[in-house]
């Protein structure tokens, strides 16, 4: 029965870690592997509840897009130059540079704080749990700061 129940507690526990990893490769793919995409300046113009929008400027002057959008974090305010890479085939972009890469990975580190309590309690490993809070922890921390 031990046995059982901790097989159940380490999958729920990947379970969580592998979909925060999903959820944050969807934005951090294209700030990681960002050689060869289209790279420019966003000025925030206007924002509601989940996205902010405004003027780009390319760094290739070949390029027809003017407006772009972006998820809207906390830290976008009107008139402020954000620098983004655009998601391939869309009108989005993802703010590049350290604060970007970090706030793509909110995710992860959501995911594990949320795992800690489950190998702590569950799987009794007190020493990877403190492990994997810290981490995540250390992420949503960084990511505050970055942006």
């Amino acid at each position: 029965m031990t046995h059982v129940r901790n097989a159940a507690m380490a999958l729920v526990a990947l379970l969580l870690v592998v979909g925060g990893a999903w959820a944050s490769w969807d934005s951090a793919q294209h700030v990681l592997l960002a050689k060869g995409r289209e790279h420019g300046t966003l000025t925030v113009t206007g924002c509601t509840d989940d996205t902010c929008s405004g003027t780009y400027a390319p760094e290739d002057p070949s390029s027809t897009r003017r407006t772009l959008t972006i998820t809207r974090s906390v830290a976008a305010e009107q008139g402020m130059a954000i620098p983004v890479v655009v998601k391939p085939g869309t009108d989005e972009g993802v703010r590049t540079g350290w604060g970007g890469g970090l706030h793509a990975w909110v995710p992860l580190g959501g995911a594990l704080l949320l795992a800690a309590p489950v190998v702590g309690g569950g799987l009794r490993l007190s020493r990877t749990a403190w492990s994997l809070a810290g981490a995540g922890g250390a992420l949503l921390v960084a990511a505050f700061f970055a942006l």
